[in-house]
């Protein structure tokens, strides 16, 4: 009974999530209130509040979504796997079939909205704390007196939006998932020897 009882509410929670973008690529974010994105997706306005705060927290959730799942499937690589190359497995796992055409668009048109920087901030914030949790774990430290765990996650998540926005934006876009192997490979080499072969 509870297991049906999560899949409803994630159920609701996606309903809610996918409405409040559509109408917000539709209309703009001023032009959205939080009644229509209720009645959009079939449910009370106090339905709603009871799972999002505002229409800004509901337009980022699935990125939010794609995050918590990238961290949980980074989570569940074997033990034994080395750091980088369950970090790789978990991103392309996970992160291109969250990814589809119309979704690009919809967040290309979003990507320039002012507001809904700090939801996406504070969004990422709990997953990159979640993240550090998990690769403490891995390599067996203490985060309150190792560093490793939570440069590494501030150092994934930041990379991977960068890596997405850039997929974006590019004219000629190619496989996420070949793109998530160039940023494995960069963090793996560092930046020192970044532009070495021109000099």
């Amino acid at each position: 009974m509870s297991g049906l009882r999560e899949r409803k509410k994630l159920a609701t929670r996606t309903a809610l999530a996918d409405a409040a973008l559509r109408l917000c690529v539709a209309n703009g974010l001023d032009g959205v209130t939080v009644e229509q994105v209720a009645t959009e997706a079939g449910v009370s306005l106090r339905t709603f509040f009871n799972y999002f705060s505002s229409k800004e927290e509901a337009v980022v959730a699935g990125d939010v979504a794609t995050a918590a799942a990238f961290v949980q499937a980074f989570a569940d690589r074997p033990r034994e796997e080395p750091v980088l190359r369950a970090l790789h497995a978990a991103l392309v796992d996970v992160v291109p079939d969250r990814i589809d055409p119309e979704r690009v668009a919809q967040l290309r048109a979003l990507r320039r909205t002012p507001a809904l920087l700090p939801h996406q901030i504070a969004a990422f914030a709990v997953q990159e704390r979640e993240l550090a949790a998990v690769v403490a774990a891995r390599v067996d430290v203490d985060p309150a007196t190792d560093l490793y765990p939570t440069m590494f996650a501030a150092t994934v998540m930041a990379t991977l939006r960068v890596v997405v926005g850039w997929w974006l934006e590019a004219a000629e876009r190619p496989e996420l998932s070949d793109l998530i192997g160039v940023m494995i490979a960069r963090l793996d080499a560092g930046f020192a020897t970044a532009g070495l072969d021109r000099e």
